[in-house]
């Protein structure tokens, strides 16, 4: 049986973008001012992954640097030359280039744009139940409970 609520393929771009940019709160969530995710993996209700087609603006940033415990995550970078922040350092990144992130590694990562020009990329990652995120440059942790995420400081007061 087929659903035919759900396209059979769609143009990328067209797809809105979430209209909450972030679900961290203050004075996190500002922080993502300059990032766009439009969901395509939920347009056609993906449940063991998600891919998201992410705009970052010039002076804006992924997200925090962060490394989840059970999920993995794949960047593929289409425009633009953002940064990549590891527990390495940076890594120039340009059009054509991939990166993943194995859970449970503790490797905190994120881009950053700190060029003129929108940068354009591909992000997937698994949707394990029970994944925890650690924010190495901030005081935060998420849990995922339920299927929403908590947000903790580090010694585990809620925020």
């Amino acid at each position: 049986m087929t659903d035919h609520s759900k396209p059979i393929a769609v143009i990328a771009e067209d797809v809105p973008p979430r209209a909450k940019r972030s679900l961290a709160p203050e004075p996190f969530a500002s922080r993502l001012a300059g990032r766009e995710k439009r969901p395509l993996g939920d347009v056609f209700a993906l449940s063991n992954f998600g891919v998201n087609l992410t705009h970052i603006a010039p002076g804006a940033i992924s997200a925090l640097r962060h490394a989840h415990a059970l999920q993995d995550e794949f960047i593929y970078v289409l425009q633009g030359n953002p940064v990549l922040v590891t527990n390495a350092g940076e890594t120039q990144l340009q059009p054509g280039m991939c990166a993943g992130f194995k859970a449970g590694t503790g490797d905190g990562h994120h881009l950053l744009n700190r060029s003129d020009e929108e940068v354009v990329y591909l992000e997937v990652g698994d949707r394990t139940a029970g994944d925890t995120v650690t924010y190495p440059d901030d005081d935060l942790q998420a849990i995922m409970v339920n299927g929403q995420w908590q947000f903790n400081h580090w010694d585990g007061t809620p925020y």
